[in-house]
């Protein structure tokens, strides 16, 4: 199965300060011992929201909306994807993160194709 462990924003993320040596060090060393691990699939930093845009759905109408958003604390500033046998597994690693006191790391397990009813998915079959 896999998660996404996602790293929520802050005025340091979205105002575009880089990590410190010594925690790009750290995290260095964390991706290495996933991909060792054989359970890492991606991981990334976002830039700022200031470098981005939202297109808001409307019926026909697409609405563009230029960075920053406001409340970064509901942002995301950077992601692992990762594949693990089970939630446990996805918390373990987490739990691993080299970060700060008050940093948060949130779990979210990813949709796969085995989730959804046949009905739903053309092509798909029973049992598939």
């Amino acid at each position: 199965m896999r998660f996404m462990m996602q790293v929520r924003a802050d005025k340091n993320s979205e105002a575009g300060v880089l990590p410190s040596k010594e925690l790009v060090a750290a995290m260095a060393k964390f991706n290495e011992a996933m991909a060792k691990a054989g359970v890492m699939l991606a991981g990334d930093g976002l830039q700022p929201s200031s470098k981005g845009a939202r297109v808001t759905f409307s019926g026909a109408k697409r609405t563009v909306s230029e960075g920053p958003f406001p409340e970064a604390k509901e942002l995301i500033a950077g992601y692992w994807m990762i594949q693990v046998k089970s939630k446990q597994e996805a918390i373990e690693w987490a739990k691993r993160v080299p970060f700060a006191d008050g940093e948060v790391v949130e779990l979210r397990q990813v949709f796969e194709t085995s989730d959804f009813p046949p009905e739903i998915l053309p092509g798909r079959k029973h049992g598939a």
